[in-house]
C-alpha cells in the first residue's frame, strides 16, 4: 500500500453550503440561475449533473445568501438522504441539503473526490446527527482527512474507474434497450392496455390471482441480514426488470414464518408498492420459498401468464396510473387495495402464451448481459477499494 498525505477537506477545496428562496416570492423564481436539490442527484447515470428543472433568480439568489457554484465542482447531500453525489457542467446554486466542494485545482482533482465521496457514503452516513433526519454538518465535513496522491496520479485513477463506469453503463443501456423491445412487442400485439384497441375483456388484477395466495405485502421489520436464513427481496433488488441475487439478504425462519401470507414461487409476480413505485419483476425458481418485505406486493397470477401481467404493468399508461394513485408525504405508496382493483385486458391465452415464448428469449439475453454487469459491478467496487489504498500501480 502506497503512503498518501492525508488532508483535511477544507485544506485542499472550499465547502459550500446551500439555500432555498422563499417558494412564495414569484420573483425569486423561473429565472437564469441553476439550482439544485438532492432529489436531483438520484437518478443520474453519470458523475455530471447538466442543469436542473428548476431555477432561481438574482434577486432569489440574494435574497437566501446561495452562492453559484462554479462549473467543475463537486456537490454533495449532506441530508434527505446523505451520499448524492455530482459534478456541476455548468454553474449553479444548491439548496440547504448539500456541502458542496470547490476543489483547489493544485491539490485535488474533482473526479478523484466524486469517487472517493461515492466509496465512502456508508462512512458520511454514519456521522449524520437529527431526530427528523440525518445530516452531516459542515464542520464535520471540514474535519474529514482524505488521503492525496499528487494530481498527475489521482487523474489517472479518476481516470479508470472512469473507464470502468462507463462499461457498466452500456451493459445498462443493453438492459434498458431489452426492455423496450419487450415493450415494444407488447403494444404491437395488444395496444395501449388502458386504451383497449382491441376490446380483449377486462378484469380487476384480484379476480386473476390465486384466492389460497391473495395479494399481500411481506416483512415489516426482517431484522440484520444473517449468515444462513430465509432469503428475503426488497424493492432495491429489484433492478434491470430482474431482481439482481447477488446482495439479496436473508431473515431468521421465525420472522419469515410469521409473515407465511408472503412466501413466492417461481412465476409470482412481484410490485414494488413503497418508496419507488411500479418496478416490477418475475421470481425466479432460485427464490423459491423466499420473501418479501412490506414495500412490495406479491401477484401469484393464476388465470393469465404471469409475463403478460408484468408486461402489462410496465407499460407507460399502467405506470402512470400507479402514479394517479399513490398517496402520502414522508414515504409514497399505493394502497393494496388500488393494486387488487387494477384493471387487466385478457388477450386469448395463446396470444398471451406467444407473447411470454418471445420474452423468454430476450430474457436469456437480460440474464447474460445481468451476469456480465455483476461481473462489472465487481470489479469496479475491487478497483475503487485498491485505487484509494494506492495500490494501482503507477
Amino acid at each position: 500500500m502506497t503512503k498518501w498525505q492525508v488532508t483535511r477537506l477544507d485544506q485542499c477545496a472550499r465547502i459550500v453550503g446551500g439555500s432555498t428562496p422563499k417558494t412564495s416570492v414569484k420573483d425569486y423564481w423561473d429565472g437564469e440561475i441553476y439550482w439544485a436539490t438532492p432529489k436531483d442527484l438520484s437518478n443520474l447515470e453519470s458523475p455530471n449533473l447538466e442543469g436542473t428543472p428548476r431555477r432561481i433568480t438574482k434577486a432569489g439568489l440574494d435574497s437566501c445568501g446561495a452562492e453559484v457554484l462554479p462549473e467543475g465542482s463537486v456537490l454533495f447531500s449532506s441530508r434527505a438522504p446523505i451520499g448524492h453525489v455530482a459534478i456541476n457542467c455548468v454553474p449553479m446554486a444548491t439548496n440547504q441539503g448539500f456541502k458542496s466542494f470547490v476543489p483547489d485545482p493544485e491539490k485535488l482533482d474533482a473526479k478523484f473526490l466524486y469517487y472517493w465521496l461515492r466509496k465512502n457514503r456508508t462512512f458520511f452516513n454514519s456521522l449524520g446527527n437529527g431526530a427528523t433526519f440525518k445530516e452531516v454538518s459542515k464542520a464535520i465535513v471540514s474535519r474529514i482527512e482524505i488521503p492525496l496522491p499528487p494530481i498527475a496520479q489521482q487523474k489517472r485513477i479518476a481516470a479508470i474507474l472512469d473507464r470502468a463506469e462507463e462499461l457498466r453503463g452500456l451493459r445498462r443501456q443493453a438492459l434498458a434497450a431489452l426492455d423496450a423491445i419487450a415493450q415494444s412487442i407488447f403494444l404491437e400485439m395488444f395496444g395501449n392496455p388502458t386504451d383497449n384497441p382491441h376490446q380483449f375483456p377486462i378484469k380487476r388484477l384480484i379476480e386473476i390471482v390465486d384466492p389460497n395466495r391473495p395479494i399481500s405485502y411481506g416483512i415489516l421489520m426482517p431484522g440484520a441480514d444473517q449468515d444462513s436464513g430465509v432469503l428475503y427481496v426488497r424493492v432495491v433488488d429489484m433492478k434491470d426488470g430482474g431482481i439482481e441475487l447477488a446482495n439479496i439478504r436473508r431473515t431468521t425462519p421465525e420472522i419469515s414464518n410469521a409473515y407465511r401470507r408472503s412466501l413466492l414461487k417461481p412465476y409470482d409476480v412481484l410490485l414494488s408498492i413503497r418508496g419507488h413505485v411500479g418496478r416490477l419483476a418475475i421470481v425466479p425458481s432460485a427464490l423459491n420459498a423466499a420473501n418479501i418485505t412490506q414495500d412490495t406486493a406479491r401477484l401469484a397470477i393464476k388465470d393469465a401468464e404471469p409475463t403478460f401481467v408484468c408486461e402489462c404493468l410496465r407499460t407507460a399508461s399502467f405506470q402512470r396510473w400507479m402514479v394517479k394513485h399513490t398517496k402520502g408525504v414522508a414515504v409514497r405508496g399505493i394502497n393494496l387495495g388500488d393494486v387488487k382493483q387494477m384493471p387487466i385486458i385478457l388477450p386469448p391465452l395463446n396470444l398471451q402464451q406467444e407473447f411470454a415464448r418471445r420474452v423468454e428469449a430476450i430474457e436469456q439475453l437480460k440474464t447474460t448481459h445481468r451476469e456480465s454487469l455483476a461481473q462489472l459491478d465487481a470489479l469496479f467496487a475491487s478497483l475503487q477499494h485498491r485505487a484509494f489504498r494506492g495500490e494501482l500501480s503507477p
